[in-house]
């Protein structure tokens, strides 16, 4: 999921305004995420296996995890135990790879705490970036869907910014979650007089809005207009993504998997929002949070503890280390990135 304001006195999914806290982390509402607000939680002893799904593999040579509602806290923190989890899936040859919506620099702050040095999936999925902080590859929309989407944003009182690569734009600096954000992912937006003027190479476009009705509306209306051109979700109750079409967490678990070698039946991943949904419906061991909306947890064969109990520690303890298996290969440590790839395109 993606980065989540902190607000006072936080309400539920129907409440209209919200004044935002500007002094804390925007993916920590005191409250919880969506699916925290209004999903009971799974039980916090053993991981729980979900009926219906084929079995899980039994080998697993590469992990691949959502961050925020995940491996993150509410406070948006790695705990010791997860620490120690990762770890131990790297002392077993199994490497970690993130993906998130997150832009790169809010993931790599991140590594040394987990001791990773992989190549990991920013903005959805669509920007796929070596360890070094190199692209190694980018979806990006299609011009005019950015100027369209900027246009509806603009007309329905919505704020937008603009993620290219590292780069995030924004043309209101004091934006309700522009501060926020920034102390979150410890990155300074670039300001720009008109984001119409930056239509280019766009990886990932974000509106946001107090209005948590406002936001609900503009994920159905603006999916239906931009339908085959960019994909439209929600990743908070403010914030709203609009990404290549293809630029899903499913394509980056499939080109992770590719650089190591394996395939998707022996990767493990896990999440807990809708957008997590098309790597976990991929993966030959897919487990879901505790606090995972009920429509996320139908498409994992396992559910864990929620984040606010070491869920994704627990998961790696009991479901992932016993059946670690190395990759083949690892990939090589840089490549010079592919031109980005036009939503329609290839």
């Amino acid at each position: 999921m993606n980065a989540q304001p902190a607000m006072a006195g936080e309400g539920s999914m129907t409440t209209h305004t919200q004044a935002p806290d500007h002094t804390t982390t925007p993916r920590h509402p005191p409250g919880g995420d969506i699916a925290q607000t209004h999903t009971p939680s799974a039980p916090a002893g053993p991981c729980v296996q979900v009926p219906g799904r084929v079995g899980p593999s039994a080998r697993i040579s590469l992990v691949v995890s959502d961050m925020d509602g995940t491996l993150l806290t509410p406070q948006k923190q790695v705990t010791p135990r997860a620490q120690a989890a990762a770890r131990a899936l790297r002392a077993a040859g199994v490497p970690l790879c993130l993906v998130s919506s997150r832009p790169p620099g809010g993931m790599e702050m991140y590594f040394d705490q987990l001791g990773i040095d992989t190549p990991y999936g920013a903005l959805n999925g669509g920007t796929i970036f070596n360890a070094d902080g190199t692209i190694r590859s980018s979806l990006v929309l299609d011009p005019h869907a950015v100027r369209e989407a900027l246009r509806i944003l603009q007309s329905r009182s919505l704020e937008a910014w603009l993620f290219k690569g590292h780069g995030w734009l924004v043309d209101n600096r004091l934006g309700d979650y522009v501060q926020a954000e920034s102390n979150a992912v410890r990155m300074t937006p670039t300001v720009v007089p008109d984001l119409a003027a930056h239509v280019h190479d766009v990886g990932k476009i974000t509106g946001s809005s107090t209005d948590f009705e406002a936001i609900a509306r503009q994920e159905v209306e603006m999916g239906r207009l931009l339908a085959g051109r960019a994909s439209v979700a929600r990743c908070s109750r403010w914030f709203l993504d609009i990404t290549p079409p293809q630029a899903t967490k499913g394509h980056a678990v499939r080109h992770l998997a590719a650089l190591y070698g394996v395939g998707v039946e022996n990767v493990a991943c896990i999440g807990d929002m809708v957008n997590d949904v098309p790597m976990l419906s991929i993966a030959g061991l897919s487990i879901a949070m505790g606090q995972a909306l009920p429509d996320v947890r139908a498409k994992a064969h396992y559910t864990t503890a929620p984040n606010t109990e070491d869920g994704w520690a627990r998961a790696m303890e009991d479901l992932v280390l016993p059946r670690c298996v190395p990759p083949p290969r690892q990939p090589p440590a840089k490549r010079h990135a592919t031109p980005p790839t036009h939503a329609g395109q290839g």
